[in-house]
């Protein structure tokens, strides 16, 4: 029976269905809860009963299309690209590698400190074995130490000083740039390393006597023992005993001028220096009087002289003229050549940079300029127009090259005209063997080859001559061994083996110098370089040449304490300046 909805139900229905309505449209995929039953009517309307209709529950879905996200990827199965990394993550992973690297270089210092002053055991003096006696302690000698496998050798050392000196930074000891024992390497910090125990001695060699193999040598200290001279003997003699100052015999050089060779040269050469000036600013000092004491001369045109004067300019424009403003613009520097140009042995356009860089600098060149004779205060000069000239002084510095010393002279006598013909050093075989001594090889300064006797070279000689010396050690070896076995009626093929073997150490190879370049300081922060490039030369110039001329010359320094101890002195001078007291 089909009833009817009275409008009062009619009404109802329609407010449930609007409210349905709106939530189905703002809720996506929602499911819909089944809408409470509607309330029930009156019992009747006009007499007649109400109806009640149940409304079903609703399960529709609505489905709604996803919003997209800003930064997602359209792919689920790619990740998304990691975040930049900020610059404060950047600044901590930059510190933590300098820390990193600051705490391993520490240690790796500290760990080779260490092992340097703490020497293992060495094996004793075996009276089985030749001895090798080396006399000198300078490049050539020591680069022979320092390569020198000396197990199968007894090892002497003699020389008058008991360091190794860096010659080619003394210029800067004699205006304060450097310390004195910055640059200075005792000779047994050296051979204490070595696998058998070494003896040194300071002392001076007296005469060297080829035919007994004998040696006089005297204790040259200023406190001396109850023994001051002694004789020795050896099976092998390194002769390295350098060369001195040539004057060439010009009348009051070795009275008035000052040398540069040694460390004392140096530090006589600073005192000098501070005398003049504290002299020149005495009260009541005459002008003429300090225009001499200030007038610096040098005399040589080499790299010793070209890099003295250079020292000499960066600390008269960097320090004098703060603590000396009414001395500094009269001060005066002299450098003196003989020869058309100064460093003779670079290019022709690195000469005419250092020509120019000079006369920036203010520095008096004076080519062609012969010294004839040196007085107290004055030098008498000829210059090129063969006129004499005189330059008052109030410091002289004599840089003018080599000669041989009188030991080394006394050495070519007794070994003959025939052998030693050369005036101005040691004639030497390819091998380095002396002429007329085979028991004696000769490097360094005191010998007269065809290339020039620079630290380079004789360094280089030292070195060859201790791979010499090991390859005469094991011919040595196998010549007992040979022995040995002809003795116990060895197998053939065994001797054939061994005598084979004493012919190849048998063979050595001549000494071949390689040429590694040039390089000088010319002050202001520049410096020249004269490098080997293939079939030609690399000349280079300027403040990125000074440098490179800083760590070449680092980088020889023979061990990591002189490193640490110039490297402070050059940061020192950059930070606080030069010292400019007389003490």
């Amino acid at each position: 029976m089909l009833r009817t909805i009275n409008p009062l139900q009619r009404a109802s229905l329609l407010r449930l269905s609007a409210q349905s309505a709106r939530t189905f449209t703002s809720t996506p995929r929602c499911r819909v809860a089944p809408s409470p039953p509607a309330a029930p009517g009156p019992a009747a309307v006009d007499g007649k009963p109400a109806v009640t209709t149940a409304i079903p529950a609703a399960t529709t879905s609505i489905p709604v299309s996803p919003t997209p996200v800003a930064g997602a990827s359209s792919s689920s199965s790619s990740a998304p690209p990691p975040p930049p990394k900020k610059p404060k993550q950047r600044l901590r992973t930059f510190a933590r590698t300098v820390l990193v690297t600051l705490i391993g270089t520490s240690a790796y210092i500290v760990w080779h400190a260490h092992e340097q002053r703490h020497p293992g055991e060495q094996l004793p003096h075996d009276p089985k074995l030749p001895t090798v006696v080396v006399l000198g302690n300078g490049w050539g000698s020591t680069a022979f130490l320092k390569q020198l496998d000396n197990e199968g050798y007894n090892v002497i050392v003699i020389s008058p000083r008991n360091y190794f000196l860096f010659t080619p930074l003394l210029p800067s000891v004699t205006v304060g740039t450097l310390a004195a024992r910055s640059i200075m390497e005792p000779t047994r910090f050296l051979t204490r390393h070595l696998k058998r125990k070494v003896e040194v001695y300071e002392g001076e060699v007296m005469s060297v006597d080829p035919k007994k193999k004998t040696l006089v040598f005297a204790d040259n200290s200023e406190i001396k023992g109850a023994v001051a001279a002694t004789e020795i003997s050896y099976d092998y003699l390194v002769y390295a005993v350098g060369a001195e100052n040539n004057t060439f015999g010009i009348k009051g050089v070795p009275e008035h001028a000052c040398f540069l060779k040694e460390i004392g040269d140096a530090e006589k050469i600073r005192t000098k220096l501070m005398d003049c000036i504290e002299s020149a600013a005495f009260a009541g000092q005459s002008e003429s009087e300090i225009a001499r004491l200030l007038n610096f001369i040098v005399v040589g045109g080499g790299p010793t002289g070209v890099e003295y004067a250079a020292e000499l300019h960066d600390f008269l424009v960097e320090d004098l003229a703060n603590w000396y403003p009414d001395l500094a613009d009269k001060i005066n520097i002299t450098l003196i050549e003989a020869l058309p140009n100064v460093l003779p042995m670079f290019s022709k356009q690195l000469i005419d940079f250092t020509m120019s860089t000079f006369k920036e600098n203010k520095i008096d060149i004076k080519t062609k300029t012969m010294v004839k004779e040196v007085k107290d205060g004055l030098i008498v000069a000829q210059n090129e127009k063969k006129e004499l000239v005189e330059y008052p002084y109030g410091l002289l510095v004599w840089a003018t090259g080599n000669t041989a010393r009188p030991v080394t002279r006394d050495l070519m006598t007794k070994l003959g005209p025939e052998a030693q013909n050369v005036r101005r050093g040691l004639v030497v075989d390819e091998h380095l063997r002396l002429a007329g001594a085979d028991d004696i090889f000769a490097l360094g300064d005191c010998t007269a080859t065809n290339y020039a006797p620079t630290a380079q070279a004789a360094s280089q000689q030292g070195k060859y001559l201790a791979r010499v010396f090991s390859q005469l050690a094991k011919k040595q070896a196998l010549l007992k061994e040979l022995e040995m076995a002809k003795a116990s009626n060895a197998d053939p093929a065994r001797l054939d083996s061994l005598a084979n073997a004493v012919i190849r150490a048998s063979a050595i190879r001549p000494f071949h110098y390689s040429h590694q370049g040039s390089l000088a300081y010319i002050g202001s922060d520049k410096a020249i370089a004269d490098l080997p490039f293939m079939k030609g030369n690399l000349a280079a110039a300027g403040m990125a040449t000074y440098w490179f001329w800083r760590s070449a010359y680092m980088s020889q320094l023979f061990s990591l304490r002189n490193r640490l101890l110039v490297g402070t002195d050059w940061l020192k001078c950059k930070v606080l300046g030069r010292d400019v007291s007389r003490g």
